[in-house]
């Protein structure tokens, strides 16, 4: 086996029943191809190595019930080292190794764990304790699992703290945005009827004006026809031609009632009446005085004549 990463030999010239050791091989690297093709191997040793970090797809190996990493450089394990859910025996003694993954306390089957001889951090240092026997390396186990349970269980809550206030900023985000929307629907509204009512003042005015020009014009219309009009008789003459005519209506009925009075004093029984009697003495009266007229005008006409 060579020192790269044990691909001169074979690997299952090491395996022993159910168990591979492959420690004390100057490894800079574990050969997780060769590995995963021998399920079998449930118990691996890679004690005393130079290994300084697994690979990712070193947690894909969960077949392996028994692992031990001790006395080798490993200054961290892979982020999803808790895949190993079938690891019951964990052993990480004279490492680098200061914090475990989160996905640690995913190892629900893991009965006992050695983490001594590490630069751990003060608190899982004194949750993990000492692990001189047996009875101490199996508390470790069941410590340092509840220990990073609750450290899973308060990451679970502060993500889930996280995504709370994520949403509530995204909703607040949506609720601003509506009202920003609201807003700008409201002014394009306030604008629209703006504009409309520019609209009607505008139409307005129009008509106004068209209006005043109409009546301006019907003025100017009105002052050009008044000379015509000004050459007809004025309305007086028309007034006193009516007033003569009627005149002449009262003189002609009262003319008629004085004939009608005197023919009803000399044709009828009533001419020996007081009143008949002055009427007809009137009636003779102006007739003489006819009479005398017209012989008088008939000797001036004779006089005339001569």
């Amino acid at each position: 086996m060579s020192r790269g990463g044990g691909k001169g030999l074979s690997l299952k010239d090491k395996l022993d029943g159910n168990e591979l050791d492959l420690s004390l091989c100057d490894l800079n690297e574990v050969p997780v191809r060769e590995l995963a093709a021998l399920p079998k191997a449930t118990v691996l040793d890679l004690s005393c190595n130079n290994l300084i970090s697994l690979p990712s797809d070193f947690c894909s190996l969960i077949h392996l019930v028994k692992l031990d990493l001790s006395k080798n450089r490993l200054q961290q394990l892979p982020s999803d080292f808790g895949r190993l859910v079938n690891l019951q025996h964990l052993d990480l003694l004279n490492n680098r190794l200061v914090t475990l993954p989160v996905s640690f306390a995913q190892l629900k089957n893991l009965k006992w764990l050695d983490l001594k001889d590490n630069p751990l951090d003060p608190v899982l240092a004194k949750v993990a304790g000492d692990c001189l026997d047996e009875k101490q390396c199996k508390q470790a186990a069941v410590k340092v699992l509840q220990h990073m349970k609750a450290i899973q269980s308060e990451q679970d809550r502060q993500r889930q703290r996280k995504l709370q206030a994520e949403r509530e900023m995204e909703k607040k985000r949506e609720a601003e945005q509506r009202a920003k929307e609201a807003q700008e629907r409201e002014l394009r509204k306030r604008e629209k009827a703006e504009e409309k009512e520019r609209r009607r003042r505008e139409y307005d005015a129009q008509k106004a004006a068209k209006q005043e020009v109409e009546k301006k014009t019907k003025k100017e219309n009105m002052q050009t026809r008044k000379p015509a009009s000004s050459s007809r008789p004025p309305q007086p003459a028309r007034h006193k031609h009516s007033w003569s005519r009627s005149v002449l209506r009262v003189l002609l009925f009262v003319l008629l009632c004085v004939l009608c009075a005197l023919a009803a004093c000399k044709l009828t029984e009533l001419q020996h009446q007081p009143l008949c009697i002055s009427v007809n003495t009137l009636y003779e009266d102006v007739v003489a005085a006819l009479q005398n007229h017209k012989s008088l005008q008939n000797m001036l006409q004779q006089n005339s004549q001569q």
